[in-house]
């Protein structure tokens, strides 16, 4: 019960900052002025996830649904919706893409659920706009790697896929050989190209290897900035105004070996 007079709370709260004796930097926003914290809240949650941190975890998704609740009064504020039709919708979209468990449907795999769900989005989209694309539905301005496996997932899944991992790995060298051939050829556009061309096939391999391309590359992110910052601080260290590479590498691999003591 407390949880549903935490919510209304919540809700009441946005709806005071918004009103007119409210906040003004709160009253001055529109959904396009703060889409880019909205997205900025999503990594915070998925930082807080592959920190595992529980503590942050709870925080940060309540700061997403802070936008989710503001946005939906900016749009209550122009009779488009509310917060109520949000949660109505939500629930209604559950419920319908889980046949086998609120209908009669069956599923007795992760992959039949998925594939039972493409289905009835196929058929959703269908009634509303007439022959839809298997990748309709994907927004573009999402990470580029995350697009590029969910793409590849969704023609998977009827049947437009390669046979095993093997045959992705051969694809791989042959399109790393297209953009050897490409930057020894000096043709920018088509460096550019094959590049994307490499890239998208590697994703296609951590799909097959079952990782998700976006978050590996985010680990390695991470890995680096945290050896990268031993680099900064062995260099203050040291007073080094001016530091050669071969000291860099130095404590490049100081930072690795602190790593893998679990020491950095």
């Amino acid at each position: 019960m407390s949880e549903h007079l935490d919510f209304d709370r919540l809700v009441e709260v946005v709806g005071r900052l918004r009103g007119d004796d409210g906040c003004p930097w709160d009253r001055a926003q529109t959904h396009e002025s703060i889409k880019q914290y909205l997205i900025e809240e999503a990594f915070e949650v998925i930082e807080a996830v592959e920190g595992r941190d529980d503590s942050a975890l709870c925080e940060e998704l309540g700061d997403l649904l802070l936008h989710i609740v503001f946005h939906a009064r900016m749009a209550a504020e122009r009779s488009a919706f509310d917060i109520d039709d949000v949660t109505r919708c939500i629930v209604e979209k559950i419920i319908g893409r889980h046949p086998h468990v609120f209908g009669d449907g069956e599923a007795k795999t992760a992959g039949e659920v998925l594939e039972e769900w493409e289905r009835i989005k196929l058929e959703e989209k269908r009634e509303k706009r007439g022959e839809p694309s298997l990748l309709d539905g994907l927004p573009m301005t999402m990470a580029a790697l995350l697009v590029a496996q969910r793409i590849q997932e969704k023609a998977a899944r009827i049947g437009f896929d390669w046979p095993d991992g093997e045959s992705v790995w051969e694809k791989v060298k042959e399109e790393f050989g297209e953009l050897e051939q490409a930057i020894e050829s000096g043709d920018q556009r088509q460096i550019e190209h094959e590049f994307g061309d490499f890239l998208f096939a590697l994703t296609n391999m951590a799909r097959f290897l079952d990782i998700s391309s976006e978050m590996v590359l985010r680990i390695s992110i991470n890995r680096f900035k945290r050896r990268f910052s031993h680099i900064e601080r062995r260099v203050r260290a040291e007073g080094l105004k001016k530091p050669d590479l071969a000291t860099l590498d130095l404590f490049w691999d100081e930072a690795k070996m602190l790593e893998a003591e679990g020491k950095l």
